[in-house]
């Protein structure tokens, strides 16, 4: 599986202007549903499903990164978000330090491989400090696709 195949590319940017978890998520669904992936109706219940899932447990992995994700009926396919905080955001991370790469992922209800796989992925492509810190330095939404796709065209 890969990246691609699941985010959403309108749902791209180097400069999320949230300085809250909770921010932090809607910014990234507000793309999602700017980008047609949500329909605007339900863009709060996404948010309160995330949230929800944070309240379980951080879903900020430490060495900057953050996966917030959820299962929910909104959607029949798997979609993801990406946003790049300049200034870094505390996100509860498991090394207390702030988080600056944010991937969101809504997957359907009923889906337990592929949001698992997806978890997976993101989570092996970020391994890479060299990765996380060239994406930190992005200049634009082109920058951050470019740098996905040859990162990923090394990953099997």
């Amino acid at each position: 599986m890969k990246i691609a195949e699941f985010l959403c590319k309108d749902a791209v940017t180097n400069d999320l202007n949230a300085v809250t978890k909770e921010e932090v998520v809607a910014e990234l669904v507000g793309l999602l549903v700017d980008a047609g992936a949500i329909e605007k109706r339900s863009r709060n219940k996404v948010i309160d499903t995330l949230m929800a899932r944070e309240a379980l447990g951080s879903t900020a992995i430490g060495q900057g990164i953050a996966i917030p994700h959820a299962k929910s009926e909104i959607t029949g396919k798997l979609i993801a978000a990406l946003g790049i905080s300049k200034k870094g955001v505390n996100f509860d991370s498991l090394d207390g330090e702030p988080a600056y790469i944010f991937f969101l992922l809504v997957a359907p209800a009923d889906s337990a491989g592929p949001h698992l796989k997806a978890l997976a992925r993101v989570s092996r492509l970020l391994k890479d400090k060299f990765f996380r810190d060239s994406l930190k330095n992005t200049k634009s939404k082109k920058d951050i696709l470019d740098l996905l796709a040859q990162e990923e065209s090394h990953l099997n």
